[in-house]
């Protein structure tokens, strides 16, 4: 009797088994897809590890420099950050977001083709606030999925009443979802990830020391500066002697790379609009943890990359700053390390 009520209790009990595995919902992750999903992975343009999903597609947007254009509002939460000139000497920063999406960004400024061709290499959604002629072509035949202020202007776009046009217009990364969505952007799809040093590696980086950097693009008012703050190990941004900093939290702008490099250019137009040649490669500099080692830089699928040797040169874990000078005069008479107050 005892063996029988054994065996009807086992049949009872796979039965039961049995039919909770038939009636599992389809609909909700198994425990296995879960764990996968959740596993550790790497944002592709800083290197951190996640356990956040990082299939994102990225957010390259044009930010004013104009000194009453600072501080600028999201740049703390850029991945990367590109500098370069627009006409009369002045500066303009292309910020790419893809870890990390603030609240807001701003103030927002125009296209210009050598932005458009940097936001493509990274497969990003292009955010400007009006356009050169050459950037107006590419937009209006769809080189990149973009949203212009010019167009929305008062719905996506807003003027904050702080600051006078054109240095007021900001957008939200909510507004930036609800454009995609109502132009059929995909916000998925994650870039090609950059290399990164190991932390082991990191701790044993070799170079020059530079503790400090100073890149000059003809106008006090733009030239930018950089410091290593040894404590925290990230290098402090300065323009024209004041320190970058993020405009709500007043919290300062700290980078882990900062990468110099020079570029073909050739103003194109009485309004000093120029050509920069962001394929051609050439000499540059990468700074990381106060120490500086001299690179070959490439263009890859539309990413600028630096390379050692020939190989991909390792960054350190976190955010980057690249800028651009022009190759005539070049990087000795634009940079100047170490240099002494």
């Amino acid at each position: 009797m005892k063996v029988k009520m054994l065996f009807v209790l086992l049949a009872s009990l796979l039965l039961i088994t049995g039919c909770t595995q038939t009636e599992e919902d389809p609909k909700q992750p198994s425990e296995k897809t879960k764990t996968t999903k959740n596993s550790e992975q790497k944002y592709p343009l800083t290197g951190i590890s996640t356990n956040e999903d990082i299939d994102r597609r990225a957010i390259a947007v044009t930010i004013n420099n104009h000194p009453k254009a600072r501080p600028q509002t999201g740049l703390a939460d850029a991945d990367i950050v590109y500098e370069l000139l627009a006409e009369a000497n002045i500066t303009r920063f292309l910020a790419v977001y893809q870890s990390t999406w603030p609240e807001e960004v701003g103030p927002i400024r125009s296209a210009r083709d050598y932005f458009i061709e940097l936001a493509k290499g990274l497969d990003c959604i292009y955010v400007c606030h009006g356009n050169s002629p050459d950037a107006k072509t590419m937009l209006a035949n769809n080189y990149i999925e973009a949203l212009n202020g010019l167009k929305y202007d008062g719905t996506l776009f807003t003027r904050s009443n702080d600051r006078k046009a054109p240095h007021n217009s900001y957008i939200t990364f909510a507004n930036i979802e609800k454009g995609a969505e109502q132009n059929s952007f995909d916000l998925t799809g994650a870039p090609e990830p950059f290399s990164f040093l190991s932390e082991e590696k990191a701790g044993k980086l070799a170079g020059d020391e530079a503790l400090s950097a100073r890149v000059s693009y003809g106008n006090s008012s733009y030239n930018a500066s950089y410091e290593y703050d040894e404590e925290a190990g990230k290098y402090q941004r300065y323009s024209d002697g004041e320190q970058t900093i993020e405009a709500e939290v007043q919290t300062p702008i700290l980078l882990d790379n900062l990468l110099i490099i020079e570029a073909p250019h050739k103003v194109i137009d009485k309004e000093g609009r120029r050509n920069i040649d962001l394929t051609a490669g050439g000499n540059g500099y990468l700074l990381q943890k106060g120490k500086v080692n001299e690179i070959q830089w490439v263009n890859k699928n539309g990413r600028i990359v630096p390379m050692i040797d020939g190989t991909e040169a390792g960054l350190i874990t976190g955010k980057t700053w690249v800028n651009v000078v022009p190759a005539d005069p070049g990087l000795e008479a634009t940079v100047t390390l170490n240099a002494k107050e």
